[in-house]
């Protein structure tokens, strides 16, 4: 397990983290720094556990706008792909039509072959008569 040393708030702490994710929690850190410098520009020295609150408060109010936000992106997804199954099936029922009305035109210019076949036939027959 990897070790960090991270600033918060002009204070230093050292931190453990999964191999690999030492500049993630680096980022991290350097995000809550970067928000609790903000807090403190605004409501100047209220003391180092109330701005720790309310940036855990914005976060957390962030984390749930994100949250929101998903949920609605999930339900427009399924929706998505039920409108998309709907055209799906719309689309193989079309498809079907099409072949069927080809199957038609097929047998009907079979039959339209076979009765000028007939006709030459007769007609032949009928000269050779």
């Amino acid at each position: 397990m990897a070790q960090v040393n991270v600033t918060i708030g002009g204070k230093l702490f050292r931190m453990a983290c999964d191999d690999g994710q030492e500049e993630h929690l680096t980022g991290l850190a350097a995000e809550v720094d970067r928000l609790i410098s903000k807090l403190r520009g605004s409501f100047g020295e209220i003391g180092d556990q109330r701005l720790t609150m309310m940036a855990a408060i914005t976060l957390a109010d962030r984390l749930a706008e994100a949250d929101r936000a998903s949920e609605l992106l999930k339900g427009e997804l399924a929706s998505a792909r039920a409108a998309q199954a709907v055209e799906a099936e719309r689309f193989e029922n079309a498809q079907f039509g099409m072949a069927r009305a080809v199957d038609v035109a097929a047998q009907q210019i079979e039959a339209a072959a076979q009765r000028l076949v007939g006709r030459e036939r007769e007609q032949d027959a009928g000269e050779a008569a």
